[in-house]
């Protein structure tokens, strides 16, 4: 049996790439399953509101009320004024969830256990709520940087570590999601192997990774809430400087 990594090699579907601007770009089995994440999202939610009853089934209440919750995250964190990037905001949530879950899948891949993956997502959450930003307030924005109230013999030493702060986020939004998916996956891995390689006595860590894997579902959907509740608490940052 392979190793507990060997599942998060990107490898290439297509053996020719695409050649652009002097660079090979590779369909890998990263791209197929960022596709899959679109496009099963897409499907659960137009299979949802196929029929627009005004007293909704199943499909319907459940699209609904996940257009709902984040819709007030999304009020609740970063106030009325952010109901324009609710579309982002939700389709963010959507495509870190269904990412996440497929990935679950057996032969699946979790394209969110990848740092480029989920630091690319933080970068453009981070560079849009910043242009958010210096476009609503202009050069008032950069006062984010300096608390009110901050004694003027503490400003030298405030303002560095609030710049640094503030370029870190992206960093810790990224490595949280990537660090979590990651690390639930190797240890499912691990107690498979463990499973397997004991045979008939292999009872126990049965039980466990069935356990594990309840768990990795929980941790899917919390991870996607997390980085979602961020990006709104981000998004009021910008909006309203504190």
């Amino acid at each position: 049996m392979s190793g507990p990594l060997k599942q998060f090699e990107i490898k290439p579907l297509i053996e020719e790439p695409l050649e652009l601007g002097g660079y090979a770009i590779y369909f890998t089995n990263s791209s197929l399953f960022m596709i899959l994440a679109v496009t099963v999202a897409a499907l659960v939610f137009l299979w949802g509101i196929r029929s627009q009853s005004t007293r909704p089934g199943r499909a319907q209440a459940l699209v609904e009320s996940a257009y709902t919750f984040i819709a007030n995250l999304l009020e609740e964190n970063a106030g009325r004024s952010a109901r324009p990037y609710l579309p982002f905001v939700f389709t963010v949530f959507l495509f870190i969830l269904f990412g996440n879950l497929l990935g679950l899948i057996p032969y699946g891949f979790t394209f969110t256990s990848h740092i480029i993956v989920t630091f690319t997502l933080a970068m453009i959450v981070f560079l849009l709520v910043t242009l958010i930003g210096i476009a609503k307030h202009g050069l008032k924005f950069f006062t984010l940087f300096l608390p009110e109230g901050t004694p003027l013999i503490l400003i030298p030493l405030v303002i560095p570590i609030e710049i640094l702060s503030y370029l870190s986020r992206p960093v810790s939004l990224s490595i949280r999601l990537f660090a979590n998916m990651m690390a639930g996956h190797t240890m499912m891995k691990v107690f498979a192997m463990f499973t397997i390689s004991l045979g008939i006595f292999g009872f126990a860590p049965l039980l466990v990774n069935s356990a594990l894997i309840g768990f990795e579902l929980l941790i899917a959907m919390l991870q996607a809430y997390v980085f979602t509740l961020l990006t709104c608490l981000y998004l009021h940052d910008s909006l309203h400087l504190h």
